[in-house]
């Protein structure tokens, strides 16, 4: 299980790191995009402290200059790889509290699949604002980055 999400997340931190370097060649980024990939960025770090029963440093929509995003996203990065390498039974469930202090339970596997599918289904829609805005979007899939 730690190869499998290993191998997920090194997926995960490729695709991001992609887009972070593509925004940083842009004029113009969209402003909905930034707020959909500092929601990326957010909501990794979120469940990364609530795996490690943190406080969290940012908000779930809380927004980043992209001049701060590889920094964050570095850091999300390697919470998780930390996270993986501790972790001995990844069935095993943890209480948190979600934004609005509702009380939830999942298991350590659920939520770390959660974060790369999370992050997967806003780079789409990130890669549709950028249509929309004249944008040639980066391809992210899961294959791609295998070949």
């Amino acid at each position: 299980m730690k190869s499998f999400f290993n191998q997920l997340f090194d997926y995960n931190y490729f695709c991001n790191k992609k887009l972070i370097e593509y925004c940083d060649t842009l004029d113009t980024v969209p402003e909905k995009s930034i707020g959909l990939f500092s929601h990326v960025l957010n909501a990794h770090h979120i469940w990364n402290a609530r795996l490690r029963q943190e406080k969290s440093l940012y908000t779930v929509f809380q927004v980043h200059e992209i001049s701060n995003w590889s920094e964050i996203h570095y850091e999300n990065q390697r919470a998780s790889f930390d996270i993986t390498s501790e972790t001995e039974n990844f069935e095993k469930r943890i209480d948190y509290e979600n934004s609005e202090g509702r009380l939830f339970t999942n298991t350590i596997q659920d939520v770390l699949f959660h974060i790369i599918n999370h992050s997967a289904h806003h780079r789409g829609q990130i890669a549709m604002d950028f249509r929309q805005n004249g944008i040639e979007p980066l391809v992210s899939d899961y294959i791609f980055y295998k070949r």
